[in-house]
């Protein structure tokens, strides 16, 4: 066996290594990671030639990240790898690999369970600690995700990822401003985090802070220029919601051209992204050209994946509303594996996933051909998955899309009283949204109370 090599990364956790260079690998792969940066691709190439266990095994985590059917082949051979070389290696790096090696199973409870051990004995291992939230965030267990970063509270509170962590975890729980007071925390620390200012757009946009949101995010878009697909593209997708709740439609249909859609395509998130603002934009009625079409020629190899319900729901919408008949497919393999799904997500294919894939259907479908369009078993479908939306993962402000579909569905099947009675609130808590006006504007025109229609 060769000299054990012995380095830290980032955050001084101690790894053991094949080969010297594959310190700076493992150090890009974990600051990637947490800020979002390409680096993090580097542990792909050092993969190649170490063989120690945590090399192998941030390699099997990117992998797993394509968030595809090819993934896990992919990650297991990564983990074979490793065990089959035996290079020495901490417990730290042990009870990480087997964490991964869970979540390569489909086994994301007891993978949750091992990061949770692996946040109380090693709080600077941040690393961990995201993964162990993206886990959280995919069940829609948001105590657990700030629960995970509270941990590391008492070891890393002078690191300006941690509160970005912190951030996001509280702002899921609906814990606002001490939301807030991290994410200006780690900005204050790194102006550019790019983490804390997606939470601090999570929280402008519940509390109706539009007009702040859509300036604070314009400001800090020109440090997305270097970040990876998902993050650069997302951060704008966050900046087009407050510009559609503004009323700048055209703003946002730049922003679907030039930075959401278009800079990896392949990507799971990516196309998620597209198709959530795409249909956003046609709800606020913009006008959006032939650009589902283009967008469904990526969807139609995803028909097969069942990763993620979250994923799954936005593959089938956007192949439906571009008339594909992949659409179908989907929806027969989305009712195939509901009730096979690994346990800790059963539920929410089975009770959530399987009626939304209908009331999607049934909404695309509608506005593809409206002669045809069954517009009541739309809003039925979507309103019995509605109560356990959480389930299924995806933040609140994406989730809202299927509660816009649904409200849309309402009214276009005349059920005018139901919308009024759960559009009225949203326009109370977000009186800067002109979206939202327009629409309670058309509602009570409907409903025969023009006084209220004029205010």
């Amino acid at each position: 066996m060769s000299t054990v090599v012995h380095a830290q990364d980032p955050f001084g956790n101690a790894v053991t290594l094949q080969h010297q260079a594959s310190a700076a690998a493992v150090a890009g792969f974990v600051d990637g990671f947490l800020g979002y940066q390409p680096s993090i691709l580097a542990i792909l190439p050092a993969a190649e030639t170490d063989h120690s266990l945590i090399v192998q095994t941030c390699a099997a985590v990117l992998w797993m990240f394509s968030e595809s059917p090819a993934g896990p082949p992919k990650a297991r051979w990564h983990l074979a790898r490793a065990a089959a070389a035996a290079w020495p290696a901490t417990e730290r790096e042990r009870q990480f690999a087997a964490a991964v090696a869970h979540w390569v199973a489909g086994d994301i409870g007891a993978a949750l369970a091992q990061h949770e051990a692996l946040a109380q004995q090693h709080p600077r291992d941040l690393a961990a600690i995201k993964l162990g939230q993206y886990h959280a965030f995919n069940l829609g267990d948001a105590p657990t995700m700030l629960r995970l970063a509270l941990h590391a509270v008492p070891a890393a509170q002078h690191v300006a990822s941690l509160h970005g962590l912190l951030a996001f975890g509280y702002e899921q729980c609906h814990r606002l401003g001490q939301a807030e007071a991290h994410a200006r925390c780690a900005l204050a620390m790194q102006a550019a985090e790019p983490w804390a200012q997606h939470a601090l757009a999570h929280v402008m946009l519940t509390d109706g802070r539009l007009a702040e949101g859509a300036a604070f995010l314009q400001q800090a878009s020109p440090q997305w220029r270097g970040l990876t697909s998902f993050m650069r593209g997302h951060n704008s997708w966050h900046l087009a919601l407050f510009q559609i709740e503004l009323g700048d439609d055209a703003a946002a249909l730049r922003l679907y051209d030039d930075e959401v859609w278009g800079l990896d395509k392949s990507y799971s998130q990516d196309q998620v992204g597209a198709v959530s603002l795409l249909a956003r934009l046609e709800l606020a009625g913009v006008a959006v050209g032939e650009r589902w079409d283009e967008l469904a020629t990526h969807l139609s190899c995803r028909t097969a994946d069942q990763v993620q319900p979250f994923l799954d729901l936005q593959y089938l919408y956007g192949l439906a509303r571009a008339g594909l008949p992949q659409a179908d497919t989907l929806l027969a393999n989305i009712q195939r594996f509901a009730p096979l799904a690994p346990a800790a997500a059963r539920a929410a294919w089975q009770r959530v996933a399987v009626p939304a894939a209908h009331g999607l259907l049934a909404h695309a479908r509608g506005m593809l051909k409206p002669a045809q369009a069954d517009w009541p078993a739309a809003a039925d479908a979507l309103g019995a998955a509605l109560p356990g939306l959480a389930g299924i993962g995806g933040s609140h402000a994406q989730r809202e899309l299927f509660e816009q579909l649904h409200l849309d569905a309402l009214q276009r099947a005349g059920r005018l009283a139901a919308v009024q009675n759960l559009l009225q609130p949203q326009a109370n808590a977000q009186p800067q949204s002109l979206r939202v006006r327009r629409r309670l504007h058309a509602v009570y025109a409907g409903l025969g109370l023009p006084a209220l229609a004029a205010g």
